[in-house]
């Protein structure tokens, strides 16, 4: 007789646990056998060394409904790739920071229409380059002049990407910022994570040189991020790594998510690859083209543009926190109403004409159709080493990518999102 009481207790916790996976499953409008052609294609691109690896993660009501790690972490080393790998996220990077930002906006240590030159002197007076207009004095031998910015760049410019600064690659302007140790001496252009000084010295000197359209008049992609990392640094009277892990990615819970890796996680963090001319992966060189410095860097650059690590389930815990409109786990960041500004498109058409926007840290879907299958409200972003994210708050869906290749001459970013649309179906009712 004792033993029924026990009994009891197990069919009950049994028949809980299969009620709660019916229901999870009543929930998930992502048909599994349309989520097989995303096994298919991924260990396609793995198998036909397009991509060493990656990791896949979907989920709804922020519930995982797809999750899989495919191929090789390190190919050479003959690690597979596994769901808790680490990946260099470069511009995914741009959010959290941006998130920083206006967490501070909503605790009234800046505004928006702030000047930068409030917390970065050298940005009182800006220049930007043009060709064939009587200004300061050209560029030896390239015809380029500098004219002074019409207005000073604000904190709503940089999240918007509409203040005018590059990463310092175009012609007119690359030799300067070489010289300045960024542009071509930075990589790419957005990578710092081997100097050995404060991310607001970087950008102290950044506002001496001249930038590549006026303020407010077009969109650039450039430092305007790690612009801001300087601002959130000096308005906190924190340094950026520290904000962030104390004041976001602790209290989330991402453990895994840091500017630098921290000891005995080598192992966990994944190879750099890039396609090469055959379209097959090549290993990626060290150095800032490469695998970076990351591991044994100085560790003094905090890049709030392009310089966090993270996993595929630390990043979508911050995107679920978006998602439900800055809050999760009863943890509160944001207000909704700040979180609505974020994914709304704040500027009109200079992002792109044909229905794509741009928020306060987010590119935004404004028209169906005009981003794959992404529903109107969608909102996003990647990094450079390959990885990419999208929110669909219309099909609660929060969707992640994330490998590592670069240069990357794959598709696999823009079929992947379509993968995953494609097993969507409407609710029932």
């Amino acid at each position: 007789m004792r033993k029924a009481p026990a009994l009891l207790a197990v069919v009950l916790v049994a028949t809980a646990a299969l009620a709660a996976q019916s229901e999870e499953a009543r929930r998930s409008t992502l048909l599994p056998e349309r989520l097989t052609r995303v096994d298919q294609v991924l260990q396609q691109y793995v198998d036909e060394n397009r991509i060493a690896g990656a990791v896949a993660l979907v989920l709804q009501d922020g519930r995982p409904v797809y999750e899989r790690a495919v191929g090789w972490r390190d190919k050479e080393a003959g690690a597979r790739m596994t769901a808790d790998t680490i990946f260099r996220i470069a511009s995914q990077t741009k959010a959290i920071t941006s998130t920083a930002v206006l967490m501070l906006v909503e605790e009234g240590k800046l505004g928006l229409n702030d000047p930068v030159s409030r917390f970065l002197p050298s940005f009182a007076r800006t220049t930007v380059a043009v060709r064939g207009e009587p200004g300061s004095g050209p560029l030896i031998g390239s015809g380029v002049t500098f004219l002074p910015a019409k207005r000073p760049i604000t904190i709503r410019d940089l999240l918007t990407h509409t203040a005018g600064i590059s990463y310092g690659t175009q012609t007119d302007v690359a030799a300067l910022y070489e010289a300045n140790g960024l542009g071509p001496a930075a990589g790419l252009g957005w990578y710092t994570a081997d100097k050995n000084e404060p991310i607001c010295d970087t950008m102290e000197r950044l506002g001496t040189l001249p930038f590549v359209a006026q303020p407010g008049e077009a969109f650039v992609y450039g430092y305007n991020t790690d612009i801001l990392g300087c601002v959130v640094e000096r308005a906190s009277a924190t340094p950026l790594d520290e904000f962030i892990r104390t004041r976001i990615t602790g209290p989330l819970g991402m453990r895994d998510t840091h500017f630098f890796l921290p000891a005995g996680e080598r192992a966990r963090l994944a190879a750099v690859y890039g396609s090469g001319g055959d379209g097959r992966i090549v290993r990626a060189p060290q150095g800032s083209k490469g695998q970076g410095d990351y591991v044994e860097g100085p560790r003094r650059s905090f890049a709030g543009g392009a310089g966090l690590l993270s996993t595929a389930r630390d990043y979508a815990r911050f995107l679920e926190m978006i998602r439900n409109g800055g809050a999760l786990g009863g943890l509160r960041l944001l207000s909704p109403r700040t979180v609505q500004l974020m994914t709304t498109n704040q500027v009109g058409t200079l992002h792109s004409p044909n229905g794509l926007g741009f928020g306060l840290g987010f590119q935004t879907t404004d028209r169906y159709g005009a981003n794959g299958l992404d529903g109107v409200g969608a909102f996003g972003w990647g990094g450079a080493y390959g990885t990419m994210y999208r929110v669909d708050p219309q099909a609660r869906l929060t969707i992640l990518l994330m490998t590592q290749l670069v240069p990357n001459a794959t598709d696999i970013r823009e079929k992947f999102p379509t993968l995953v649309y494609q097993a969507l179906v409407e609710p029932a009712h």
